[in-house]
């Protein structure tokens, strides 16, 4: 890395928040070998793998939303497209993920383009392109329902080699763990620099008010559909991810409107436009849905009590939470306190 892209990357970053990326990043590179010392680290692996891919996938959306204004309540298409690309491919064609990910993000992206191009060339915003979103989820969930080449309503599955190879993205959960984990830190540095860059700031005053932004002018509609691009690409990539780690898919499940729902939490709970908001935002949602679920199991086997959609209920709650005492989100506030928060830090 250059000096001047790295000057470009830190430019406005407290040397203390330096430090605690710096430390972070550590911790969660020596996080599965720190995790066999404990009990059932399996399983807070697991948990940890969650977090991340969580964090990835809400800093896609936060691109869309958080940078550029653009609601979208559909994201559950490009998840459901990349990862049904990439499986069908490698199933039925054998070819690998690492080749059919280009496939899923190029089919991603399509998808992408045509919703947004739709949306903005007729003006549609804010709820009514976030129904937009939703509508073009729905359709395509029916689309799979019957396409009997991806298996249809009936399910895609994933052949389990018996000795895993990360050629075909195969293997332990270490191996997913890692993939993820790159990729998450990967999107925390695009989007740095796309923060930091020309479109950035045209995201930035397009988000405030898109009349003075085109008046200004800048080409509304391109810069928008960039976003868009953008953000069904990279979260196509980890549809492509979740695919290969739970090796099955159902539109019913991969196409959901909670799915998409899922996506939006993480960002909308840590900081809508933050880059460290999705990661804190990630860590709550898990968190909290782990607690939910442990508690509906104990009041099921202890007390007999059937709690289905508590877990809804907490992520509803959590939220209510959120928008009534911390309109910005979590980070905003812990950045403050923790001495971070100082003039770019990490909004354009």
């Amino acid at each position: 890395m250059s000096m001047d892209v790295w000057r470009r990357l830190t430019d406005g970053v407290p040397a203390r928040a330096l430090g605690a990326l710096a430390l972070l990043a550590v911790l969660l590179l020596a996080a599965p070998f720190l995790l066999r010392f404990m009990p059932a680290g399996d399983y807070w692996l697991s948990i940890l793998i969650l977090v991340v891919y969580f964090s990835y996938i809400g800093q896609a959306w936060n691109i869309m939303m958080g940078f550029a204004g653009q609601l979208s309540l559909g994201h559950a298409i490009y998840l459901g497209l990349g990862g049904y690309v990439a499986a069908a491919l490698y199933v039925n064609l054998g070819i690998g993920p690492w080749l059919g990910v280009f496939v899923a993000v190029a089919a991603a992206m399509l998808a992408g383009g045509l919703i947004g191009f739709l949306g903005f060339r007729f003006s549609l915003a804010g709820v009514y392109f976030a129904l937009l979103t939703i509508a073009f989820a729905e359709f395509t969930r029916i689309l799979f329902d019957h396409f009997k080449w991806v298996g249809g309503s009936g399910g895609l599955f994933l052949k389990v080699e018996a000795e895993g190879s990360a050629f075909n993205l195969q293997g332990s959960p270490l191996l997913f763990y890692y993939v993820i984990l790159a990729l998450a830190a990967a999107v925390f540095v695009l989007c740095r620099w796309l923060l930091t860059s020309r479109l950035g700031y045209y995201w930035l005053a397009i988000r405030e008010d898109p009349e003075a932004a085109q008046a200004a002018g800048i080409n509304v509609l391109r810069t928008k559909l960039l976003a868009v691009l953008i953000s069904a690409g990279l979260t196509a990539v980890g549809g492509v991810w979740s695919a290969f780690y739970y090796k099955n898919l159902f539109p019913e499940s991969a196409f959901a409107m909670g799915r998409s729902i899922e996506v939006t939490l993480a960002p909308i709970i840590g900081g809508l436009g933050t880059l460290f908001g999705p990661i804190v935002g990630s860590a709550l949602l898990v968190g909290l849905g782990d607690l939910f679920t442990t508690l509906a199991e104990y009041l099921a086997n202890t007390w007999d009590i059937k709690t289905a959609g508590l877990k809804q209920i907490g992520y509803g709650v959590a939220l209510l939470l959120i928008v009534m005492f911390r309109r910005d989100g979590v980070w905003p506030w812990l950045a403050r306190h923790l001495g971070f928060d100082r003039q770019r830090e990490d909004r354009p």
